[in-house]
């Protein structure tokens, strides 16, 4: 039977994910007392309740003092264990609290911002010890569904990389969080095609626009093979989360185009995730149609 220790920061999405393994088939208990965890585990893996698995909310509620042990423990008995710890930045967190308008654990006295950083100190030995790391901090909750459940369900592999694809306009400013960003303003513009100006780089013909000259088909080419080459070597260093940034003048056509179809072609690479992100499309249509 498989037992996964579902860890990790607060807010980061331990109970949406421990719902979701429930719908998956397995048995979930959430906030298990460290000092329970051995006991529990030992009384399930010969379960015959013909249960999936076991998914176990282990954070800072629930005390860590021992628990290094106890997983090393459970691991020395070769139990069938997977650690899977999600984390997210500081940004989302505190955006995340504010919205639930509910007190972190370890901030009931203090700043929320104090709190998050004392329980990362915390949870930085799990965090090592976990089998994968999922950064949450730019998924969409069906994400966090389609990634887990293609883990955890279909068996595909996951290399605790997600990258997200991110199209925006200058005019609006650079985004914060790009880990690569890339300026496509040398690429055609159909902004300056009436029948194309209030369309976006989603439609066919505003995107046949942007490959029109062939430079779309080489810059693409170039980036494509960069980045290929960079996924392993990310993996390799522990990064959990890339945020490839595309950029053009309002974000609502080269931009867009661009930024779809290099998502066409990292979905080819085997064991990340993959998302696509629009942030200013439509934003320059209601601008000129305000006029």
């Amino acid at each position: 039977m498989k037992i996964i220790i579902v860890t990790g920061m607060s807010g980061s999405g331990k109970t949406v994910a421990l719902k979701m393994f429930e719908d998956f088939g397995y048995y979930c208990v959430d906030n298990l007392p460290v000092e329970l965890v051995s006991n529990f585990v030992e009384l399930t893996i010969d379960s015959e309740r013909g249960m999936k698995g076991v998914a176990l909310g282990i954070d800072i509620r629930s005390g860590l003092d021992g628990l290094d042990g106890v997983i090393d423990e459970l691991k020395h008995k070769k139990i069938n264990m997977e650690i899977l710890f999600l984390e997210a930045d500081d940004e989302t967190l505190i955006k995340r609290y504010k919205e639930t308008r509910r007190n972190h654990p370890l901030a009931a006295d203090g700043r929320l911002i104090d709190g998050i950083h004392l329980e990362r100190q915390r949870l930085a030995f799990l965090r090592a010890k976990a089998d994968r790391i999922m950064d949450t901090g730019r998924m969409l909750t069906k994400e966090l569904k389609q990634e887990l459940r293609a883990i955890y369900v279909d068996g595909k592999s996951f290399n605790n990389l997600f990258v997200t694809v991110l199209s925006f306009g200058y005019m609006y400013g650079i985004p914060d969080d790009p880990d690569l960003l890339f300026d496509v303003r040398f690429l055609p513009n159909p902004f300056y095609d009436p029948d194309l100006r209030l369309k976006t780089g989603e439609e066919h013909g505003v995107a046949d626009y942007v490959f029109s000259n062939g430079d779309a088909e080489v810059f693409l080419d170039k980036l494509d093979d960069m980045i290929r080459f960079l996924i392993p070597r990310y993996i390799d260093e522990g990064k959990s989360a890339l945020v490839i940034g595309i950029g053009c003048t309002g974000g609502q056509h080269r931009s867009v185009a661009i930024a779809a179809a290099l998502k066409r072609r990292l979905d080819t690479i085997e064991g990340i995730g993959v998302r696509l992100e629009h942030r200013d499309m439509g934003k320059n249509i209601t601008r000129i149609a305000g006029r």
